[in-house]
């Protein structure tokens, strides 16, 4: 399943049943898991570690060398999990010696001219929309949507379950389980859909939302608003996961449309 136009160097390590499809590139030191499928034209360069089942489409360059000045050729990896879908003409940079790898998770979907800059963590089950751009060190959780043009400042994060109006500029920390637009960036809400198609009770979802009141619509400051809601919502995993969020921001968290 190897064509014979397709450019495969002697010490890749290739899987089974893996479809390479003419013109494509494959550099040394590059490892492709089972069962993927390699469009025509696409390039996977050294230090790719591609999982199983993966669809890599015509124009996209996996694991090409860092944009970023520091690099000095160290030898760094690009790691992509099972399922995970990179189209037309997507770029992922591998690592440098800041974190020594860039990471995108399984079952994730990177759309047409997205691109993925060098030491990101892009975790499981996320879309990243047609022309997306993240910058180095960046950090995505699970299940975050970014729609199509969004750009991202590099070291921000944006936690799991929230989705990003197209077009957006981040500079700052985008919190778990949220809607964030507009121009400048702003709170837009919870994404209460977003929840209920991963099976979130409206026990979880009122819950979310009351903390989301309590930091953004209440009109205290950040840290009197998380003391609040410390003492007064009821301990759960998902409010464990917005006060851990938030506590651990460099950069801090985005402003909320009342500010």
């Amino acid at each position: 399943m190897k064509h014979e136009l397709a450019y495969i160097h002697p010490d890749a390590i290739i899987g089974k049943n893996v479809t390479i499809s003419p013109f494509v590139s494959i550099d040394k030191n590059v490892v492709i898991g089972d069962d993927t499928f390699i469009y025509p034209h696409a390039v996977v360069l050294e230090g790719a570690r591609i999982g199983k089942n993966c669809r890599i489409f015509p124009g996209a360059v996996v694991a090409g060398i860092p944009q970023d000045l520091k690099f000095q050729g160290e030898e760094t990896t690009c790691e992509i999990g099972d399922g995970t879908t990179i189209r037309e003409c997507a770029t992922i940079n591998r690592g440098t010696a800041s974190k020594g790898k860039t990471v995108v998770g399984s079952d994730c979907l990177l759309m047409a001219y997205s691109h993925i800059a060098h030491d990101c963590i892009v975790k499981n089950h996320v879309i990243i929309g047609n022309a997306t751009q993240l910058a180095g060190e960046v950090e995505v959780d699970d299940y975050a949507i970014l729609s199509g043009g969004t750009l991202v400042h590099q070291f921000s994060r944006i936690g799991k379950h929230a989705m990003i109006q197209g077009g957006s500029r981040l500079g700052k920390d985008i919190p778990p389980y949220i809607i964030a637009g507009r121009e400048p960036i702003t709170y837009s809400g919870v994404n209460i859909i977003g929840l209920r198609r991963r099976g979130f009770s409206a026990e979880q979802i009122s819950l979310i939302q009351e903390i989301y009141r309590t930091l953004y619509q209440s009109g205290m400051n950040n840290t009197n608003a998380l003391k609040q809601i410390e003492a007064a919502i009821a301990d759960c995993e998902e409010k464990q996961e917005v006060l851990s969020f938030i506590t651990s921001s460099q950069r801090g968290i985005v402003r909320g449309y009342l500010e």
